[in-house]
């Protein structure tokens, strides 16, 4: 069963891919969407036999490599972290084709696209099911590729093929820190299993590794190079910056990419590594850190922003904050639990955003919508679903998910857990105001848009519409049903060895669950106040917002150009990097190689050339003397050297 889930849609991806001609259009998707239906389906009942199975299963496919002292195998490990994630995937990633056909009926290229997703796919649950560095390494570096493949799909636009590149350059960098950890594992355990490594984590507490000049922590080192990977993947604060160009793809990638699968992985990868970091207080604080920062930051970003993917983007990095802060104050289950809510809903608002702008003719900046409440109704009411649970409205899914979030942070000891509070606090103050600014500005008041537009607006169809359901239901569900398994009295039953627990008396979530009633309050009463902001500034009063940028016109600049990080980075790494290439380029490679190089060369052999040309007169008496010449020559040589 698990070799259909992981390899099915892997060969959907070559069925689609090398024979997509043959097939056509419908063949293509009947294969690619038919596998991940099944991949799902068998998902779902994988997770109830493992998770409240309470077992693990260990499956050895093959014998990858065994090489001196490396030596690991291609195998799965299913425990309930897995079950999650594979629930997780395969369900968003069937809802996504499935949405897809409707989306991408107009696009010439369907096979490529669905291959491209059915590999993206494969890639992902190669890295969840890893039980091992190198196989989830193998995996992680597969779900890069796809992304870029994915982003870049509209080729011909030069915006996609800059941000499929920027995607992939980006990560690349967290990816180095990756590779670097796990070369540093091997060093010191001589093994990349996960069993073996985590066995082998407790004995080298107080070990130091020497480094320049310096003595570092050995287990802090480890950990802060694997969360670099993390932080490059899941698009924390300082890698960030691919993640909004990222929506230069098609719609449904940017749901697939940015609500449940590549962004995801980094929150997964720290979560499996939970035995590794739980032995360096000072690696937690640091993600606890980034993460909080990341939540604010990405939340302030996205209270300017007009496109209406890009404000959902930046949402996306907001919410992998509040996952990364969790899984810093030791909160494991409660950040995988938000991701686990959080596919939902974030994919019912993305996928809802593909809905509106296939009615609005693609366009994609919300001021020149509005109105759009009463001529796609079912969008309308979908949209609204996600928001009221993206923004913790009381029992739908971000409610249970957010609250246990921030009740951790409170509840925790980190040196960063008040830091994170605050920032969680004052960050879903900013993630309930700018998602009902999108709602108003796109459904409400009087229609901004063309006339044109305007008479063509329309609902989706069938294939688009489906899928929002049944994400709907998530978004509303899924809370209520798991919160006692993943963060409430059954959290370690469910949990088992999958993730690192302390006991009852020492754990985080335990202790979420005896706050003060303000700290449980405070997420509502920040949502109703970001709630009723936006209801005054876009609906009341929609005048205020320009009042606003035009009083305070730089910290409007501010966060409207992303607090000027791609410019700093361009000022500090990109301009740089570009003046020595081309000096690099024009002093040492054209003057220098290639003038005494291949081109002094040629150029010697062209004068020779010249001068010899002068040789051939046509005069039979200029050969004759020069044959005579040379046999003297000759002759001379002959006789000194005999002599």
């Amino acid at each position: 069963m698990y070799q259909i889930i992981v390899f099915g849609p892997l060969l959907a991806a070559l069925i689609a891919g090398l024979f997509g001609r043959q097939l056509g259009d419908k063949g293509a998707q009947t294969v690619t969407c038919g596998a991940l239906i099944l991949s799902a389906v068998l998902s779902w009942i994988v997770f109830f036999q493992i998770a409240f199975g309470h077992t693990v299963d260990h499956v050895t496919i093959m014998t990858w490599v065994n090489s001196g002292d490396l030596t690991f195998n291609w195998g799965f490990q299913i425990d309930t972290l897995t079950a999650v994630m594979l629930v997780v995937v395969n369900t968003i990633s069937c809802l996504v084709h499935i949405y897809s056909i409707g989306y991408m009926a107009h696009d010439p290229d369907k096979p490529r696209f669905m291959a491209y997703l059915s590999f993206f796919t494969f890639a992902m649950l190669m890295l969840v099911t890893a039980d091992n560095f190198i196989q989830m390494f193998f995996g992680w570096e597969g779900v890069g590729l796809a992304s870029y493949l994915l982003i870049g799909f509209w080729y011909k636009k030069p915006s996609a093929c800059a941000a499929a590149i920027k995607a992939f350059l980006v990560n690349r960098v967290g990816d180095f820190g990756f590779a670097l950890g796990i070369f540093a594992i091997f060093m010191v355990t001589g093994s990349v299993d996960f069993d073996v490594v985590f066995a082998a984590i407790p004995g080298l507490q107080g070990q130091t590794i020497h480094f320049l000049w310096m003595d570092l922590d050995l287990i802090t080192t480890i950990c802060i190079l694997l969360f670099i990977g993390a932080m490059g993947k899941s698009a924390q604060l300082g890698l960030h910056t691919w993640l909004p160009d990222a929506m230069e793809g098609p719609t449904p990638v940017s749901a697939l990419i940015h609500a449940a699968t590549m962004v995801t992985a980094g929150v997964f990868m720290v979560a499996r590594c939970s035995p590794i970091f739980e032995y360096s207080p000072d690696a937690l604080a640091f993600v606890a850190f980034i993460g909080a920062s990341t939540a604010i930051f990405a939340a302030t970003i996205g209270t300017t922003q007009n496109d209406i993917r890009r404000v959902i983007a930046y949402s996306t990095c907001s919410q992998l904050g509040y996952m990364f802060f969790a899984l810093g104050v030791s909160a494991y289950g409660a950040a995988i639990f938000h991701l686990f809510t959080h596919a939902f809903f974030k994919a019912l608002l993305f996928l809802g955003s593909g809905s509106v702008i296939h009615a609005m003719s693609d366009e994609q900046d919300m001021r020149k919508m509005g109105g759009l409440r009463k001529k796609i109704p079912a969008t309308f009411i979908l949209m609204l679903i996600g928001t009221l649970a993206l923004t913790g409205f009381p029992f739908l899914a971000g409610f249970y998910s957010k609250d246990m979030i921030i009740e951790s942070a409170f509840a925790s000891d980190s040196s960063m857990a008040g830091y994170a509070f605050a920032m969680g606090i004052f960050a879903a103050l900013l993630t309930s105001f700018y998602s009902w600014r999108l709602i108003f500005m796109t459904f409400f008041g009087e229609s901004r848009a063309k006339k044109s537009v305007q008479n063509h607006v329309h609902e989706s169809g069938k294939w688009m519409i489906m899928p929002l359901y049944v994400l709907a239901a998530g978004a509303i569900a899924t809370g209520f049903i798991f919160k006692d398994y993943f963060v409430g009295h059954h959290y370690e039953d469910f949990w088992g060895s999958a993730l690192f627990l302390k006991d009852v008396s020492q754990n985080v979530m335990e202790a979420a669950h005896h706050v003060p009633g303000w700290v449980v309050a405070a997420p509502f009463v920040v949502m109703v106040t970001g709630f009723l902001i936006a209801v005054y500034a876009y609906i009341l009063r929609p005048d205020i917002p320009a009042r606003f940028a035009g009083t305070f016109t730089h910290l409007y600049a501010l966060f409207y150009n992303k607090w000027y990080v791609d410019e700093i980075y361009d000022f500090l790494f990109v301009n740089p990097a570009k003046k020595l290439g081309t000096f690099l380029w024009k002093k040492g490679d054209e003057n220098i190689i290639d003038r005494y190089g291949p081109d002094g060369a040629a150029m010697a052999v062209m004068v020779l050339a010249r001068k010899f040309k002068a040789l051939q007169s046509g005069y039979v008496y200029h050969y004759a003397f020069a044959m005579l010449m040379g046999v003297a020559a000759f002759v001379t040589w002959f006789v000194g050297g005999a002599s």
